[in-house]
């Protein structure tokens, strides 16, 4: 390296340093979810195929749902039910359902009910919007339906209603409050009892997330 060179590269830095940083020539940003649901919109438009087409259209709306999430009081996403979820569940129908097991009014309404089978069957449909309410509407967690049965019926939803009809069939026959021989009061008793469990499983379920 000679002396003349040494000037040179200084000179030649000096001018790099000048250079203002250019921006990125292809213009990538980060991507978002509306980028991606800008894709999927156009993929849709050049699919042919209407099964493909299904497809494209199914994962624009979980892209959706990713980019406006649901508000939720504890911020956790759940999904499906597993034997944690079970036993949570199971937890909460016996704390809201223990009073029921041991009152003597749980099985004058079920006799009540076993002989008017339209409020028997509006006391169950009762159950389940409650149920409904508790885990889809009130937004306790952001609760997503995971694998439903059939295509249609949420596992979590039959899952505590399950655990809720189980608990109270048992309880109330183990300590007697029932009898079976007489199976219109049985079911009515059962179907009394199970509305607090339902409840009561539902938030044992979500509440502890």
């Amino acid at each position: 390296m000679t002396d003349s060179d040494a000037p040179d590269r200084r000179d030649r830095r000096d001018r790099e340093r000048a250079v203002p940083d250019q921006a990125d020539p292809t213009g990538s940003t980060e991507p978002t979810v509306e980028d991606l649901i800008e894709e999927l919109e156009t993929l849709e438009g050049v699919v042919d195929d209407t099964d493909e087409r299904r497809k494209v259209r199914e994962a624009m709306r979980t892209a959706r749902d990713l980019a406006t999430p649901k508000p939720s009081v504890f911020g956790k996403v759940v999904r499906g039910f597993d034997r944690g979820d079970i036993a949570e569940a199971f937890l909460g129908s016996v704390l809201f359902g223990v009073p029921m097991l041991v009152e003597g009014g749980t099985t004058e309404i079920g006799a009540y009910l076993g002989g008017n089978p339209a409020f028997l069957v509006g006391t169950a449909l009762v159950t389940v919007l409650l149920v409904v309410g508790i885990i889809y509407v009130a937004d306790f967690q952001d609760v997503r339906v995971y694998r439903p049965i059939l295509g249609v019926v949420p596992r979590r939803l039959v899952g505590v209603l399950g655990v809720a009809a189980f608990t109270s069939v048992v309880g109330l026959t183990a300590w007697g409050q029932i009898d079976w021989a007489d199976p219109a009061v049985a079911l009515g008793s059962t179907v009394v009892a199970a509305l607090p469990m339902a409840v009561g499983a539902a938030l044992g379920d979500l509440l502890p997330g």
